[in-house]
């Protein structure tokens, strides 16, 4: 039987040794349905999204070329993607919501994978998306796993969303039809550039060399939020300051702003001396600014711009964005494939002297309303923390931004504590489109 083989980018296979990404959102508790229970119905509705985003239902596959070289591709194969049906009665929506800290039974129960490195799924044939959907006392905790090696958070949330809406629509929604839906559909032809070797090799005599054991970070997550006036106030006092001396260059822009207050602060609480180097990595979108990586590219599209130096942290900011260009990520991408360097999540922090943010404020988290109300926060799990590495994301109504920040605080991650969480694991099938 043919089957459709993927082969990663440049983009994808620098994150193989980087941990899956894991978020979730807290859901309000649906009103009792009659007929087809909601657990079952979510099931059904993540399957129907699959069919659209069929590469995620399939598996990671090795093969070792016999010059001390291996290449890793995604297969098409179908195999499915892990459902789990947990409830945690003694778990409330205040819990999770209320506390400023990611509560150790979001981080440690709520998802129902480890945060497994990339390799590790075609090492041991995992599937590539795992989803949890935990019943609490009032409200229902839906927990989504990705391997972060075939996709990026932009990707992971054009699944969610298209998910939701599959779901709220009804049975009618079909996953076959993607122009039943307005969420846009996915494009799942890879980015390539045709000077590349196809698959790319990777230095390794065999996968397992590439899946080493990782030792994660001990930090605690704590999530600030940024009204509107804040962020006006700040987006205003960096033009302000910045415009004597750069008057021509591009404004800073509101998210720079909030990221350079949050630089600074980090450098104050670290207690860094005046004459210690530091930088800021941001990951910047290719989608819609590289050719072939256009809206709805499901994959890995983001480019590392980074700002390091003594000057003014949002003019720094500013600067690295604006030198992106679709020649720089050729030119690195290029690069990468004559010798490739595998990213570990800790490469990010520097040893407490570097800053690291990823997700967008434009990725749609709060339209995921799977029909019974929008949700009420999100949550990340264990994954891709280290001390000094932020995420950012859009707000609800009346708040112009919220960053999580994972910016180490020097206390010891407490031990798990088990709240009670049970439940049962599946395959959701998915049905493969006929070639």
């Amino acid at each position: 039987m043919w089957i459709e083989v993927i082969h990663l980018t440049p983009l994808d296979l620098r994150l193989i040794r980087t941990d899956s990404i894991q978020k979730g959102i807290l859901l309000p508790k649906p009103p009792p349905v009659s007929g087809v229970g909601l657990v079952d119905a979510l099931e059904s509705s993540f399957a129907r999204a699959l069919r659209l985003f069929y590469p995620l239902a399939g598996r990671l596959a090795s093969e070792e070329r016999g010059d001390g070289t291996v290449t890793v591709s995604l297969r098409c194969t179908g195999e499915g993607a892990e459902f789990v049906h947990a409830a945690a009665p003694g778990v409330a929506a205040a819990d999770i919501v209320s506390s400023i800290y990611t509560p150790s039974v979001v981080r440690d129960e709520l998802h129902s994978f480890d945060p497994a490195l990339g390799a590790d799924a075609a090492v041991e044939a995992l599937p590539l998306v795992s989803v949890q959907v935990t019943e609490l006392a009032d409200g229902v905790f839906v927990g989504m796993t990705l391997n972060h090696s075939v996709a990026d958070g932009a990707a992971f949330w054009h699944f969610v969303n298209t998910w939701a809406e599959i779901h709220r629509r009804g049975v009618g929604a079909s996953g076959d039809n993607p122009r039943e839906l307005s969420t846009p559909a996915p494009v799942l032809q890879r980015w390539s550039v045709e000077a590349w070797p196809v698959p790319i090799p990777l230095p390794f005599g065999k996968l397992g060399d590439i899946a080493r054991p990782v030792e994660r970070a001990t930090v605690r997550e704590c999530f600030l939020t940024f009204s509107t006036a804040s962020v006006s106030e700040l987006t205003a006092r960096a033009n302000g300051e910045v415009a004597v001396t750069a008057a021509a260059a591009a404004a800073i822009s509101p998210l720079q702003a909030v990221l350079a207050h949050l630089w600074r602060a980090s450098c104050r609480a670290r207690r860094m001396p005046p004459e210690q180097g530091t930088s800021y990595s941001v990951l910047i979108d290719c989608r819609g600014r590289v050719e072939g990586m256009p809206p709805g590219y499901v994959g890995n599209a983001v480019a590392f711009g980074k700002a390091k130096g003594l000057g003014w942290t949002a003019r720094l900011l500013n600067n690295a964005e604006a030198s992106f260009d679709e020649a720089s990520v050729r030119e690195s991408a290029g690069r990468w494939v004559r010798r490739p360097e595998l990213m570990f999540i800790s490469d990010l922090s520097s040893a407490g002297t570097a800053l690291a943010t990823g997700s967008s404020t434009w990725l749609d988290v709060f339209g995921n309303d799977f029909g019974w109300g929008r949700p009420m926060t999100m949550r990340s799990g264990a994954g891709n923390k280290t001390d000094g590495k932020a995420a950012v994301r859009g707000a609800g109504a009346g708040r112009e931004r919220v960053a999580g920040a994972v910016l180490g605080f020097g206390r010891a991650r407490e031990a798990p504590r088990r709240r009670g969480v049970h439940g049962r694991g599946e395959l959701a099938g998915v049905r493969l489109p006929m070639q």
